[in-house]
C-alpha cells in the first residue's frame, strides 16, 4: 500500500487513478483489472449509450468490492438520462468533467458518492474547491484528449493548484506514464496521479490493435494539440492533424476549420484503426510506453518503479 490523502478518500491500495478514456475503458474489462490490481479504475460513460452503460455498472458491480469510478463529460448529449442513471446506481466515485459542480454535486453527496471534479485552471480549481468537491484532478498540456486551453504543463498547473488550493487532495494528470513520474507529481505536493496513455496500450482496452501500436510507435514529440477555438485536442501526428495545424497557421476561416476539425473522431480510430485520419488521441507520455501489457502488470510496475524513485531521492544511510 501507499497511502496518500487520495487513497484515504477513495478507499483504494495505490495512487493510481486509470484515466476514463472514451471508447478504451467505455467498458467493465480496463476499470475492473485496475481496481482488482489496488488502484482506481474508471468507466468512461462519454459516448455510452443509456443500456451499454446499465450493462456495465452491472459488471462493475458484480466483478469486484473495490471502489471504482465512473467519468461523465457532463457535455456529452443525455448528460442529465445518465446523471439520473447514475444517482439510481451511486457509484462509489464519479468523476465529472468539462462543465459545472452545480449541475451534479449536492444530488451525488446526499447519495454517498464521492465526487471528484476535473480542471484545468487555478480559477477553475478554486471554484471547484468552494463548491465542496471532495477532490480535484487536474490536467496539464501534456495529457492527450482535452489538455487546457492555456497549454500550462502539469508539472507548473499542479504546483499551482496545490498553492492555491491548500488542503484538498489532488490528482495529476498528463504526461505521467510510470513510477518516477507519480513520485514526481507526489513530490510536487499532488496526491495521486492518473495513467491514460500508458493504460491505453494494455490488453484490456477497448479499442482497435492500429490504435495501440501507433501509441507503441510514437515519440515524445509524436504528438500534436489542435483545434484552437475549437476545443484543443491532442492527439497522435497523423494526416488529421497535419491538416488541422496548417489551417491554423494560415489563419483559415474558423467555418473551413470547424468543418475539417469535425470531419475526424476518435471513434474513427478506436474503434475502426483509422491512425491516419482519425483523432487518435493520446499524451505526450506516449512516447514512454513501449509495450502492451495486461492492466495489472502495469499496476505492479508503477509501483516498483514509484518504490525505485522514492529510494533514489531518500537513499538509505
Amino acid at each position: 500500500m501507499i497511502s496518500t490523502s487520495v487513497t484515504r478518500l477513495l478507499g483504494i491500495d495505490l495512487p493510481i487513478i486509470q484515466g476514463g478514456m472514451s471508447w478504451a475503458s467505455s467498458c467493465s474489462a480496463l476499470p475492473l483489472a485496475v481496481s482488482r490490481a489496488g488502484g482506481l479504475g474508471v468507466v468512461a460513460a462519454g459516448p455510452m449509450r443509456i443500456a451499454d452503460l446499465t450493462r456495465t455498472l452491472d459488471e462493475m458491480e458484480a466483478g469486484t468490492d473495490r471502489p471504482w469510478a465512473v467519468n461523465l463529460p457532463l457535455y456529452r448529449r443525455g448528460a442529465d438520462e445518465v446523471i439520473d442513471l447514475l444517482l439510481q446506481r451511486r457509484p462509489p466515485v464519479l468523476i465529472a468533467a468539462q462543465g459545472g459542480t452545480q449541475r451534479y454535486l449536492d444530488r451525488f453527496r446526499d447519495v454517498g458518492t464521492t465526487c471528484l471534479h476535473v480542471v484545468a485552471s487555478t480559477e477553475h480549481a478554486r471554484k471547484a474547491a468552494a463548491a465542496g468537491v471532495d477532490g480535484l484532478i487536474v490536467v496539464g498540456a501534456e495529457a492527450g484528449g482535452h489538455p487546457p486551453p492555456a497549454m500550462v504543463t502539469t508539472q507548473v498547473l499542479v504546483r499551482a493548484v496545490v498553492t492555491a488550493v491548500p488542503g484538498i487532495p489532488v490528482i495529476a494528470s498528463g504526461g505521467v506514464a510510470d513510477g518516477a513520474g507519480l513520485a514526481a507529481m507526489i513530490a510536487l505536493g499532488a496526491d495521486a496521479a492518473q495513467f491514460g496513455t500508458r493504460f491505453l496500450a494494455s490488453h484490456e482496452a477497448t479499442v482497435h490493435p492500429n490504435y495501440k501500436a501507433a501509441v507503441l510507435a510514437a515519440t515524445v514529440d509524436g504528438t500534436r494539440a489542435v483545434g484552437r477555438e475549437l476545443g484543443v485536442t491532442r492527439a497522435l501526428a497523423n494526416e488529421f492533424t497535419a491538416r488541422m495545424t496548417e489551417l491554423e497557421e494560415s489563419n483559415a476561416d474558423l467555418d473551413v476549420r470547424r468543418k475539417a476539425f469535425q470531419s475526424s473522431t476518435l471513434r474513427d480510430a478506436a474503434l475502426y484503426g483509422d491512425v491516419t485520419w482519425g483523432k487518435a488521441e493520446a499524451g505526450q507520455s506516449a512516447g514512454l510506453v513501449h509495450s502492451v501489457l495486461p492492466a495489472a502488470e502495469i499496476v505492479e510496475r508503477i509501483v516498483a518503479e514509484y518504490i525505485g524513485a522514492r529510494e533514489r531521492l531518500c537513499p538509505p544511510r
